[in-house]
C-alpha cells in the first residue's frame, strides 16, 4: 500500500470481495449488531455455490441464506438461534449446534470447525492500520484468527472497541467500504409480570455486586430498579442501553471488582444508536472473546457476582429448559451455564433464573411437573439455586426433592398449584 494512500483506495465491491468464496467452504458469519449484510446479501447471488456452511450466532438484519431457494447451496449452523432462523432449522433447512457460549472459540481454534472464510465487519483502521471487531467481539475473534480468508466490510459507523478487538488491515484479504446505520435492537415494553419480577430481583442485589445481564424485558426491569444500589459492576457476556443509565447515575462503578477492575467486561452487545455511541472508543468498555468473558474460573473472582438468565420452563426437581419449547429449537445454551455456575462459585453470588409464571396469556404453566418431550435441560437440577417468578423467589440449592418442588409451586401461577401439588404427590408418592 503506497503510504499516501488512503484504506478507502483499495476497498472492493462486494461481488469482488465474494469472488473468494468456493463451494463446500466453512464460514463464520459475524453476528448481531455486527453482522455483515451486504455480505450476506451478495453471497446470496453466488448462484454456482453448493454445499457451503454459515456458523453463527444471532445475525441481525434480513435472513436471505435461510430462505428456502438457497437448500443445498447456503445452509446455516447456528450456535444461538434468533428467530429469523427458527423455522429454517424446524423444517430442516438450517442447523443448529447445542454449545456452550465459552466452547465456541475452541471450535474454531481447534480446527473441529475449520474455517475456510471468516465474514465479519469492523470498524475503520485507526493510524496503525488497526480495525477492530466493533460490537462483537466473542467467537469472532476465534474466527479471524483461525479461518483461512478474511472478508470484511469496513463501517465507518461500526464502533471503535477496546479490549482484546483489534484486526489489523493487513489481514483481511478484501474487504468493502460503507457508512451505514448498525441495526439495533428496540427496547421491548415492560409489563406487569416484568415489573414485579424486576422488583424482587433487584431486591437480591446488594451493593457492591457485580452483574450479568443480558438483553430483555426482564434484564431491563431489573437495571430500572437498581437507581439505589452503590458501586455495582459489570462482567458480562452482553449488555444493552439500561446500563448506560446506571453508569451515568454513578451506580455502576466497576470499583469493587477483582478482575478488569474500574472498567465493563463483555464479549458483545445488542442495543440503539445510543449504547454504539457510548462503547465508541470508551476505555472504560473492554470487549473479550467469550471463552473469557464466560470461563467460570474468572468470573467467580469477582464476589458477588449475579447471574440473571432466562427459562422457557422448569420442572418440580429445578431442570431448567433454556433453548428449545420441546423439539423446537427456540434460542441456544448460550453462555447461562457459564455464568450460572461461576456465579455459584463467586463469594456471596447468587444464581438466578427468572421467568414468569405462565405462557399462553395465563394458559400454560411454565412450572411444570414434566419438561416436553425433547426439551433440553441447559441447567441441570444440581446447578440451579434461585429461581424467580412473579409470584416470588426461591433458592432450591440444598433442598431434597420434595422441598424443592413445594418450593416451585409456592411461585407458580396460583391457578395452577393444585394440579401440580397432586402431580408431585403422585410422582413422589407422597401423601397428602
Amino acid at each position: 500500500m503506497n503510504p499516501r494512500s488512503k484504506w478507502q483506495d483499495f476497498a472492493v465491491d462486494a461481488s469482488e470481495a465474494m469472488s473468494k468464496i468456493r463451494s463446500g467452504h466453512k464460514i463464520f458469519v459475524h453476528g448481531a449488531a455486527a453482522t455483515p449484510t451486504p455480505l450476506l446479501d451478495t453471497l446470496c447471488l453466488c448462484k454456482d455455490l453448493t454445499d457451503v456452511r454459515l456458523y453463527h450466532m444471532h445475525t441481525s438484519g434480513p435472513s436471505r441464506f435461510v430462505e428456502p431457494q438457497y437448500k443445498g447451496c447456503l445452509t446455516s449452523v447456528s450456535f444461538f438461534s434468533g428467530s429469523n432462523t427458527r423455522t429454517a432449522i424446524q423444517e430442516g433447512r438450517a442447523d443448529f449446534i447445542p454449545v456452550f457460549l465459552s466452547d465456541i472459540p475452541g471450535l474454531f481454534t481447534s480446527k473441529k470447525v475449520p474455517l475456510d472464510v471468516a465474514l465479519v465487519q469492523l470498524s475503520p483502521p485507526d493510524k496503525h492500520g488497526m480495525c477492530t471487531l466493533g460490537t462483537s467481539v466473542d467467537s469472532a475473534r476465534a474466527a479471524v484468527d483461525s479461518a483461512k480468508i478474511i472478508i470484511a466490510e469496513i463501517n465507518e459507523q461500526m464502533p471503535r472497541t477496546h479490549g482484546n478487538s483489534a484486526v489489523h488491515l493487513k489481514e483481511v484479504d478484501a474487504y468493502i467500504h460503507t457508512n451505514r446505520p448498525l441495526i439495533e435492537a428496540a427496547m421491548p415494553e415492560e409489563t406487569p409480570t416484568d415489573a414485579a419480577m424486576g422488583e424482587i430481583i433487584a431486591d437480591l442485589i446488594e451493593d457492591r455486586s457485580t452483574l450479568q445481564v443480558g438483553i430483555g424485558s426482564i434484564p431491563n426491569a431489573v437495571l430500572k430498579r437498581l437507581g439505589n444500589k452503590q458501586d455495582l459492576g459489570v462482567h458480562t457476556e452482553m449488555f444493552s442501553d439500561n446500563v448506560i443509565d446506571l453508569v451515568e447515575a454513578g451506580v455502576i462503578t466497576n470499583r469493587y471488582k477483582e478482575i478488569h477492575k474500574g472498567r465493563i467486561a463483555t464479549s458483545f452487545i445488542s442495543g440503539t444508536k445510543r449504547l454504539f455511541d457510548f462503547v465508541d472508543d470508551n476505555p472504560k468498555v473492554e470487549f473479550y472473546p467469550c471463552d473469557r468473558t464466560n470461563d467460570t474460573s474468572i468470573i467467580r473472582q469477582n464476589d458477588r457476582t449475579i447471574a440473571l438468565n432466562s427459562a422457557i420452563e422448569v420442572d418440580l426437581s429445578g431442570q431448567i429448559c433454556a433453548d428449545s419449547i420441546g423439539h423446537r429449537i427456540y434460542s441456544g445454551i448460550g453462555g447461562q451455564m457459564d455464568f450460572i455456575r461461576g456465579a455459584a462459585l463467586s463469594k456471596e453470588g447468587k444464581a438466578i433464573i427468572a421467568l414468569p409464571s405462565t405462557a399462553a396469556k395465563g394458559k400454560i404453566s411454565r412450572i411444570v411437573m414434566t419438561l416436553k418431550p425433547g426439551g433440553g435441560v441447559v441447567t441441570t437440577r444440581g446447578h440451579v439455586h434461585w429461581v424467580v417468578t412473579e409470584y416470588g423467589a426461591v433458592n432450591l440449592h440444598g433442598l431434597t426433592l420434595r422441598e424443592r418442588g413445594e418450593a416451585l409451586i409456592s411461585i407458580a401461577h396460583p391457578d395452577f398449584r393444585s394440579e401440580l401439588t397432586n402431580q408431585l404427590n403422585d410422582v413422589r408418592h407422597f401423601t397428602l
